[in-house]
C-alpha cells in the first residue's frame, strides 16, 4: 500500500479547505441549518460547479470527475472539519453508487449527470430509521428485517396497471425534506415471497409527504417520509428484479459509506482538538496558560494519539473499503472522546449550549446513533471476519 497522496488529491484537499474556511465558519453553519433546505444552496452550487464535489466519484461518462472513494473520503474529511451542512453524504455516497450499480442505462443517463452537476440531490429512505442495518454495518441485511416485514410495516410496494405504488413511511431520512429524488427500500412479492427492492420517487409526487424532524445534530438534517399510494419507478429493469442482489449491493455501498464517514469524523475530531489546543494556550489561570499544566498536557496528548490512530484507520479504509466498519468505529470513538474533552477543557463557557464546541459534541452523539453504536460496528466486523468461529477440536 502506498499511503502517500497524489498531487491531485492534495489539490482537492487544499482547494476545499480554502473555500470552506471562507464560506463555512461556525456562524455560517448555524445560519445555514436554520434555512428551509438545511444547507447553503449557493455554497452547494459553488462546490458542484468549481470542484465537481457531488460527482467526484462518478464516472466521467455520466458527467462525473472519475475519481474513486479515496478522493471522496478526503473531501469529506475537509467537510467534516467545518461540519458542512450539505446533501453530499446522502447524494454522492449513498444514492449515486446504488443507481450506478443497479439502475438501467436509461436511469443512469437520466439521473447521474444531474447528480454530478449538483442540480439534483437524492437520499435513501429506509423504514424504521435502520440505515446502519440496511447497509450491513451493524448486522446481516440479507433477511430484510431492517425494512419491516409481513403484510404491514415498513414500506410496501404493489404493482398496478399503471406501474408501481408505494405505501408506508420511513423516519430519520437524511436530507429527506429537501432531496429532489428519493430512493425508497420497499417490500414486494406478498407475504410468502416478500423481498426488498429499491424504487425511485420524485419529490412532490402525489401522496408523498416529507417533513423535517427535530434532530440532535442540526448539521445532519433528517426527515420523516410518508407515502400514500405514491407512484414509483423500480430501480433497474423489471426483468432483472428477480435476480437483483439488493442486500449485497447495499452492503457493498455501506462499506464505502463507512470509509467516507470515518474520514468525515476524523476531520471533525481533528478540528475540535485544534480549537481546544488553541484555547488552552490562550486561557490563563493562576497567572499562566492552562495548557502549560501537566494534567492538561496529558489529556491533550492522549487525544492526539487517538485522533491520529483514527486518521490512519480512515485512510486505510479509503484505500480498502472492506475495513470501513472498523475505521468508522475508531473514528466515531475518537470524535466522541475529543468532543467531550473539548467541552470539559473549555471550562464554564464550554458548557453553554451556544458554544461552538457543542456543534461537534452533537455531531459525535448523532452519528453514533445513526450509524453505530461503536460496539455493534466492531461486533459486526468481527462476525464478517469469522473471528469467533468455533474451532475444530484437536485430534
Amino acid at each position: 500500500m502506498d499511503a502517500a497522496f497524489t498531487a491531485e488529491q492534495d489539490e482537492i484537499r487544499r482547494t476545499l479547505r480554502e473555500l470552506l474556511a471562507k464560506r463555512c465558519g461556525p456562524d455560517e453553519v448555524k445560519a445555514a441549518v436554520r434555512t428551509a433546505a438545511g444547507y447553503d444552496r449557493e455554497l452547494w452550487k459553488q462546490l458542484a460547479e468549481r470542484l465537481g464535489l457531488p460527482g467526484l466519484s462518478l464516472p466521467a461518462a455520466y458527467g462525473g470527475v472519475g475519481c474513486g472513494s479515496a478522493e471522496l473520503a478526503l473531501a469529506c474529511e475537509e467537510t467534516g472539519r467545518t461540519l458542512l451542512p450539505s446533501p453530499l453524504l446522502a447524494t454522492a455516497a449513498l444514492v449515486a453508487p446504488l443507481i450506478t450499480a443497479l439502475g438501467t442505462e436509461a436511469q443512469r443517463t437520466a439521473l447521474l449527470p444531474a447528480v454530478a452537476g449538483g442540480t439534483l440531490t437524492a437520499t435513501l429512505a429506509v423504514p424504521g430509521g435502520s440505515l446502519s442495518a440496511a447497509l450491513a454495518l451493524t448486522g446481516d441485511n440479507t433477511g430484510g428485517e431492517w425494512a419491516g416485514g409481513g403484510r404491514a410495516g415498513g414500506v410496501q410496494a404493489r404493482r398496478t396497471d399503471d406501474g408501481w405504488r408505494l405505501y408506508g413511511e420511513a423516519g430519520q431520512v437524511l436530507d429527506g425534506h429537501s432531496a429532489g429524488l428519493l430512493l425508497v427500500a420497499a417490500h414486494t412479492g406478498g407475504f410468502a415471497r416478500s423481498r426488498v427492492l429499491l424504487f425511485l420517487v420524485t419529490a412532490g409526487a402525489p401522496g408523498l409527504s416529507c417533513v423535517r424532524e427535530v434532530a440532535l445534530d442540526e448539521t445532519r438534517p433528517q426527515a420523516r417520509v410518508e407515502l400514500r399510494e405514491v407512484a414509483a419507478e423500480l430501480l433497474g429493469s423489471e426483468e432483472s428484479a428477480e435476480t437483483a442482489d439488493v442486500p449485497g449491493t447495499l452492503a457493498a455501498v455501506g462499506r464505502t459509506v463507512a470509509a467516507v464517514l470515518a474520514a468525515e469524523a476524523v476531520g471533525a475530531a481533528s478540528h475540535s482538538l485544534e480549537r481546544t489546543v488553541e484555547y488552552v494556550g490562550a486561557r490563563e489561570q493562576f497567572g499562566r496558560p492552562i495548557g502549560s499544566f501537566q494534567a492538561v498536557k496529558h489529556r491533550l496528548a492522549d487525544l492526539y494519539v487517538q485522533v491520529q490512530a483514527a486518521r490512519s484507520a480512515a485512510y486505510y479504509a479509503a484505500w480498502d473499503p472492506a475495513a470501513g466498519a472498523l475505521a468508522l468505529a475508531q473514528a466515531l470513538e475518537a470524535l466522541r472522546t475529543t468532543a467531550g474533552e473539548a467541552v470539559q477543557l473549555h471550562g464554564g463557557i464550554g458548557f453553554t449550549w451556544e458554544h461552538d464546541a457543542h456543534l461537534y459534541f452533537k455531531r459525535a452523539a448523532s452519528d453514533e446513533l445513526l450509524f453505530g453504536p461503536v460496539h455493534r460496528l466492531r461486533a459486526r466486523a468481527a462476525e464478517v471476519a469469522d473471528l469467533f468461529e468455533p474451532k475444530e477440536p484437536a485430534v
